[in-house]
């Protein structure tokens, strides 16, 4: 089960999460989601690293969703909440995350390209929500709504019809595209934006996001206030400025 998932995790805080069975198109298999679980726990207890990209092995698909022959199987009815980790749901992460995706993202495909911060994906990429074509369901989709307009949410999910990378970037989807033997390199390069900014800085406007979803306006304004303040009284927050202005570049203490 080890191989079924591979990590690795870089000296420059960045840890490559990679779904390894392309012969089944990665499918949410048993294996590969208990290596996920394991991935993620690793990523997060790791205070050397501070980004993670999830991609899939092969060029076909980053992930083409749970595994139907599994489900028929098990006859499985309602997933447990448990079944696969969900950042943000049954799981909780506190760094930045990329999607890197390559191939077809379908079904529980696109709800973990979903459930990452970012996404870059290949040209060659391709997004579709296809639980009504199974007559299945797809309440993980809920939070899309936050990302993309209702329409275009309304027409993904009726229709369960693929969306081209072209097309996920237009709707604002996806941050990135690349060209497909690319894609690692504009992850990595996105990933070492990140890494230029102050550690607890980069949490902080993270969690503002994260807490402006789940709030309203005055709620999450004060909850974002209250959450910034120790970077404000930081270590990082006096060498940021005094490194601006010595003309060099500043080393963060995270502190």
């Amino acid at each position: 089960m080890q191989d079924a998932v591979l990590f690795d995790a870089r000296e420059d805080g960045i840890a490559i999460i990679t779904l390894n069975r392309p012969s089944t198109r990665n499918a949410l298999s048993t294996e590969i989601r208990a290596g996920l679980f394991a991935a993620w726990d690793r990523f997060e207890r790791d205070p050397a690293l501070r980004v993670a990209i999830l991609t899939g092995a092969g060029e076909k698909a980053f992930c083409a969703g749970g595994d139907l022959k599994e489900m028929t199987e098990t006859r499985m009815a309602v997933p447990p909440r448990d079944m696969m980790p969900v950042p943000g749901d049954n799981i909780e992460l506190t760094k930045p995350t990329i999607a890197a995706v390559n191939g077809v993202a379908f079904a529980g495909g696109w709800m973990i390209a979903q459930a990452c911060d970012l996404c870059v994906a290949s040209t060659s990429a391709q997004f579709a929500i296809t639980e009504v074509k199974v007559g299945r369901s797809s309440p993980w989709a809920a939070p899309l709504i936050h990302m993309i307009p209702q329409r275009i949410m309304m027409e993904i999910v009726l229709t369960g019809k693929p969306i081209t990378a072209q097309r996920a970037y237009e709707i604002g989807l996806i941050n990135r595209l690349a060209e497909p033997g690319q894609l690692m390199s504009a992850a990595l390069a996105l990933a070492a934006e990140i890494l230029d900014g102050a550690p607890l800085s980069v949490r902080a406007a993270r969690d503002m996001v994260m807490l402006s979803t789940e709030m309203g306006r005055s709620a999450a304004l004060q909850a974002a206030r209250d959450a910034s303040e120790h970077v404000y009284r930081s270590e990082d927050a006096q060498e940021g400025p005094s490194a601006f202005a010595e003309k060099r570049r500043p080393q963060w203490k995270a502190r």
